[in-house]
């Protein structure tokens, strides 16, 4: 219900209503050592969402991924002129925005013309790809929710390949410093930004760690602006969601690591695993991911 699937994207792009989320569960002692290095990947933009810079993070052979050349992100539409400095002094050569073409239609990104980056888009409906609730059968619990979205991120990786390869052309190219985004940039955008990780040989437990961020990251604050008109009134493709179970709806604006667990066992499973799967779907031989490393990592 192609209602229901705009719902769920407007609240995704802004981390959703308030008041069907729980409370965040207490941070250990742990989570406070490393806040202040995660804090560093999201980028202070006055209307970012889920903007973070990839660099950082430590591969296999111990190098690290060079800061302020790979970027993930949400939808870019609450960008402020100020935003848009900023990011041009970044430097922000390529966007590879995921979304489909009525999520782009609404949410149009109105780059300034001394700062306009260069930017992929492919032309689709989103339920086409077998994303969103289909049907007039909507979850009545989180466990329905979850599966929905597992079975979801199963479509992933054969629906969007050709979107995903194009990006890793472009930073093979060195058209570079790059960002790619969805809507909320969590689950097109996750997959991606997995892909690129373990392209450059970042282990997977980390690649995980990146996914979860978004739970922490999206941002809740503009929710109502969103989803609620002027007046105060629920905007027509909002207003199903008033009566979605707030755990269900959580389900839905959240990530899970049963999500881009699907990822990793679709890619184990291809043959010759992951070096097999970057080789045949991404065009990343030996000498491409030598490439790519030598480009983004140090």
């Amino acid at each position: 219900m192609r209602r229901m699937l705009l719902a769920i994207a407007l609240l995704a792009t802004t981390g959703g209503v308030g008041a069907y989320f729980v409370a965040s569960p207490p941070v250990t002692p742990a989570q406070q050592a490393a806040s202040a290095f995660q804090q560093q990947r999201l980028l202070p933009l006055e209307g970012g969402q889920n903007f973070r810079d990839l660099g950082g993070y430590r591969t296999s052979d111990g190098r690290q991924i060079r800061w302020g050349l790979l970027f993930r992100s949400g939808s870019m539409h609450d960008l402020t002129p100020k935003d848009f400095v900023y990011l041009h002094r970044r430097g922000i050569k390529t966007v590879c925005d995921l979304r489909d073409t009525e999520e782009r239609a609404k949410e149009s990104v109105p780059w300034p013309g001394r700062s306009v980056p260069k930017i992929l888009v492919s032309d689709y409906r989103i339920e086409d790809r077998g994303l969103g609730l289909q049907g007039s059968v909507q979850p009545r619990t989180a466990h329905e929710a979850r599966e929905i979205m597992r079975a979801q991120y199963e479509k992933i990786l054969p629906n969007f390949r050709a979107q995903y390869r194009q990006m890793f052309e472009e930073l093979l190219a060195g058209r570079a410093p790059l960002a790619f985004n969805c809507s909320a940039g969590k689950d097109r955008t996750g997959v991606a930004a997995a892909l690129v990780l373990t392209a450059l040989g970042v282990p997977r437990e980390t690649v995980m760690e990146d996914y979860l961020l978004s739970n922490r990251y999206l941002n809740k604050d503009r929710a109502l602006q969103a989803a609620k008109d002027e007046d105060g009134n629920w905007k027509e493709e909002a207003v199903e969601l008033k009566t979605m179970p707030q755990d269900v709806l959580q389900v839905f604006m959240s990530v899970d690591p049963i999500f881009l667990k699907t990822i990793f066992q679709a890619i184990d499973a291809h043959q010759g695993g992951v070096e097999g799967y970057l080789r045949d779907e991404m065009g990343l031989g030996k000498a491409e991911l030598d490439k790519l490393r030598a480009m983004y990592t140090a």
